[in-house]
């Protein structure tokens, strides 16, 4: 491995239009989790000026059953829709949360889709579809993510805090940021460069305004990344392009699922290809992606290695992983082949096997939990309560011990 190399990762706010995209659809993923937590939802979502559009396939108990919607849901996906751009924050001309148009072409589950996935005699649960995914975990953090990503994130959660509370009253909902950081012998050692594009309130892009809006973003930073990773040498990038009043939905156009190295690890890691929001979890695309993350948490967590890779495959209708690939890229205590073994054993153990059931029950992912996850990564978060399982580091010990 490279020790010393300069590396970038770049993060989103929850009112960029493809975030609002995701963040719609992991809404409506929760509204029927529930009412069923059985139920089937692919959810993708269209936003662009004034207008929202629902497109995908679902099953749901006392909801939608027999090609029929129950009373009062079309009311109640519309409902939720609506509250979740206006909690966003968007009440502008070109995309507010009472007046934009709304469009729901959600339909039933294919039957062929829904044989390969639904247990039946001897047939265990089975993937609801083919793919690779991937998890990942690091020591630069406290939450063992990428560094890099883990600055960017924070940066935007701190701004988006202060806009929602008034304390920054000329931010708009639509930001993005990138935090470059030069590594020395594997460690952060300084912040290079950093990337803030905001929208903002009329009239912040000349002048005093713009210059009170620049030094805002420059405090957010030093509040965010550590004193002793900036200097004078760091170069500040804010809102490069001159003013930015025209963003989110209005501004360009978002769709469910374009996000997908922003959701993971900033590009510090492979990715399978497969996004998560609007997506129930008997999508491995989803529920093996937070396996894998809560696999390789815990070994870095548990002192087994500095940096942890995990693959994993699935077949659509079959139950079981077709493979389980581990790199602790030259970082860890043991060989990989025998931290491949533990796993696979603590995972049965404690997870009932590496199974879409085993995966989603182990982790209690039948849940209204997803909302949450859908703006500022779905990784490197503090688990809570039901909220972001995958975080938890209570393997560690186990795997220990497997060794």
């Amino acid at each position: 491995m490279r020790q010393n190399y300069l590396f970038t990762s770049e993060s989103v706010s929850e009112g960029h239009p493809d975030k609002v995209s995701d963040q719609i659809s992991d809404a409506i993923v929760d509204l029927f989790l529930s009412k069923d937590p059985e139920a089937r939802i692919a959810c993708e979502t269209l936003t662009t000026t004034q207008l929202v559009v629902l497109a995908g396939e679902i099953r749901c108990k006392g909801v939608y059953e027999n090609g029929q919607w129950a009373d009062g849901a079309l009311e109640e996906i519309e409902r939720t829709v609506r509250n979740t751009v206006k909690e966003i924050g968007y009440e502008q001309d070109g995309f507010h949360w009472e007046t934009l148009r709304f469009e729901n072409n959600l339909h039933g589950q294919s039957e062929h889709i829904a044989q390969g996935v639904d247990a039946s005699g001897n047939k265990d649960e089975g993937a609801g579809d083919q793919g690779i995914m991937f998890g990942f975990a690091c020591d630069e953090t406290p939450d063992l993510m990428p560094a890099t990503l883990y600055y960017s994130h924070k940066i935007l959660e701190k701004m988006a805090a202060d806009r929602h509370s008034g304390a920054a009253p000329f931010l708009e909902p639509d930001t993005k940021s990138q935090v470059t950081l030069r590594f020395e012998n594997g460690v952060p050692a300084a912040c290079t460069a950093i990337v803030v594009s905001t929208q903002h309130a009329p009239g912040y892009d000349t002048g005093d305004k713009e210059a009170e809006l620049k030094a805002y973003v420059k405090q957010v930073v030093a509040d965010v990344i550590p004193a002793a990773l900036l200097s004078d040498e760091t170069v500040y990038h804010i809102n490069p392009t001159g003013s930015f009043e025209i963003g989110g939905p209005d501004g360009d156009a978002g769709l469910t699922g374009r996000k997908i190295i922003v959701d993971t690890y900033g590009g510090a890691a492979p990715h399978g290809g497969g996004a998560f929001s609007g997506k129930d979890p008997t999508k491995v695309d989803r529920s093996a992606a937070y396996v894998t993350r809560y696999l390789a948490k815990n070994v870095v967590a548990a002192g087994l290695a500095k940096r942890c890779t995990i693959q994993i495959a699935y077949a659509i209708g079959v139950s079981k992983p077709l493979s389980l690939y581990v790199d602790t890229h030259g970082t860890g205590t043991v060989a990989d082949d025998v931290l491949e073994a533990a796993i696979a054993k603590v995972a049965g153990e404690k997870l009932g096997g590496l199974t879409p059931r085993g995966i989603r029950t182990g982790l209690g992912l039948n849940k209204p939990i997803y909302r949450k996850s859908a703006a500022y990564g779905h990784f490197g978060r503090t688990a809570e309560g039901d909220f972001f399982p995958w975080e938890r580091t209570d393997l560690a010990d186990a795997l220990k011990a497997a060794l």
